[in-house]
């Protein structure tokens, strides 16, 4: 579970602009407070590249990028039409392929990967949440499908493939069930977040939550509290059994329905380090980081990273039809040697005000 130590020792609030006194490169904005200290490392390390993948007639999200044997960049990312609007990742995603020269771009859409099967599958009407992996030989590509366009069938699945260009092998059966009924995690299974441990286990991190709290939340824009929990395999394709002490992250006792998601996972320098959204631990608008000594007992996070403007991007004023507008979400690195080099991220607006990645280099 993750220890407070660190985080109530700064507890007194800053302005925004003191928060980013030490922050090389930060806009010097005034539009939030946050704790003294709650910048990570890792949060000021970020140069903003700029938009990609900016497909006029898509919604773009979940942008999962790896290097190709031929060194050029290949994203994985999850599309809808725009004619859906932000909802329709839930029940009309795909999963699609691109490919660039570099990570700046400019990406070449190649072909659609994974897209909804129909009725009798369990990934029928949605596949959403790419994460793709190069593990033992082949590459991974973890995703979540559901059956019935809503979030209770969201599970895990894992697509394998001797090629980045496929074909794509998908399993009949998802990769990871729902908990039994009551359970913390007995309303689905989805943003998956892998690593495969130095002592050659597969250890697959999950979001889920309550049923019950999902139904009688009083806020309905956000019902229930997402956690995350852990489970592991002895190989690729599984069975993953889940840990004992899950949820191995949990934010819901801070109060006030604090939660997170859109973690990814990572090792560097001997650590497990995590990134994802905030929900409220702070605020709705960064990122969070997290470090691990064993993967299970997780530091409380500070600050990853900040909305769009922070770092002096200028848009046009967010339209009515997009909530999210200027925030970042959905993170994930592209590495190199083991260390990351990039991280993109999916952001609402974009030239057709739809939503598409959106790329910092890491320096």
């Amino acid at each position: 579970m993750p220890t407070r130590r660190a985080f109530l020792a700064g507890l007194v609030l800053a302005p925004f602009a003191q928060a980013l006194g030490a922050a090389k490169g930060f806009g010097a904005d005034k539009f939030l407070d946050l704790p003294k200290n709650s910048l990570s490392k890792f949060s000021k390390h970020l140069k903003p590249v700029g938009r990609a993948l900016e497909l006029p007639e898509w919604y773009v999200w979940c942008n999962s990028p790896l290097y190709g044997l031929d060194g050029k960049v290949h994203v994985f990312f999850s599309r809808w039409p725009k004619a859906k609007g932000m909802g329709g990742w839930l029940n009309s995603s795909e999963i699609a392929h691109a490919v660039a020269d570099s990570p700046a771009g400019p990406f070449q859409y190649l072909e659609t990967v994974l897209a909804p099967r129909g009725p009798g599958y369990w990934d029928a009407t949605t596949c959403h949440n790419p994460s793709i992996q190069f593990v033992d030989g082949k590459y991974c590509l973890f995703y979540m499908g559901n059956s019935n366009g809503k979030t209770d069938t969201k599970r895990i699945g894992l697509a394998t493939a001797d090629s980045l260009n496929g074909p794509w092998q998908r399993p009949d059966q998802p990769l990871l069930e729902a908990g039994d009924a009551g359970a913390w995690d007995d309303h689905c299974t989805t943003n998956p977040a892998f690593i495969k441990h130095p002592n050659g286990q597969y250890w697959l991190y999950y979001k889920s939550w309550n049923t019950q709290d999902y139904l009688t939340a009083t806020d309905p824009t956000i019902r229930g509290n997402r956690k995350y929990g852990l489970a592991v395999a002895e190989q690729l394709e599984g069975p993953y059994v889940k840990y004992a002490g899950n949820p191995v992250i949990d934010f819901s006792k801070q109060g006030n329905n604090k939660q997170f998601e859109d973690a990814f996972v990572w090792r560097e320098d001997n650590r497990f380090k995590m990134l994802a959204r905030d929900m409220g631990v702070y605020n709705h608008e960064v990122g969070l980081y997290l470090e691990s000594k064993d993967g299970k007992e997780w530091t409380f996070p500070k600050v990853a990273f900040l909305p769009l403007r922070a770092y002096g991007v200028q848009e046009p004023p967010a339209p009515k039809n997009l909530k999210r507008y200027g925030r970042l979400e959905r993170p994930q690195l592209l590495m190199r040697n083991g260390k990351p080099e990039y991280l993109f991220g999916a952001s609402q607006g974009g030239t057709s005000m739809t939503a598409s990645a959106f790329v910092f280099k890491i320096t």
